[in-house]
């Protein structure tokens, strides 16, 4: 999957494990290694089907989050990303074939998003 980050700060706590140890603990750094290594080797979000399965718990928000997604780091802290614009046309009543079109995303936050 094709990962993209807007902000210049959050970027770099990503790429960096140094500075991502820094900014964050040990357990929260190599958690968002983790997933970091998880969405890369992904095809598409369909790997991470079913919603809220497996260690990742992908899912999409709701609420005044809608439209993005999240992914579980150190609790209670979430990587938040939304989907890039896909070519191919939406089924929106398949939303397994809807998670198969998301190929690209943009990490926008770390954050709980529970608070």
């Amino acid at each position: 999957m094709e990962i993209h980050v807007g902000n210049n700060r959050l970027r770099a706590s990503l790429v960096d494990d140094a500075t991502r140890t820094r900014r964050y603990d040990r357990a929260m750094s190599k958690k968002l290694g983790l997933r970091l290594s998880a969405l890369h080797a992904a095809e598409s979000l369909a790997d991470f089907w079913p919603p809220g399965s497996g260690p990742e718990r992908c899912h999409e928000l709701k609420g005044n989050l809608a439209g993005l997604f999240s992914v579980d780091l150190k609790h209670p802290y979430r990587l938040v990303f939304r989907p890039l614009k896909s070519d191919r046309p939406v089924d929106r009543s398949d939303e397994q074939q809807r998670w198969k079109t998301i190929t690209a995303i943009d990490i926008v936050a770390i954050e709980d998003t529970h608070g």
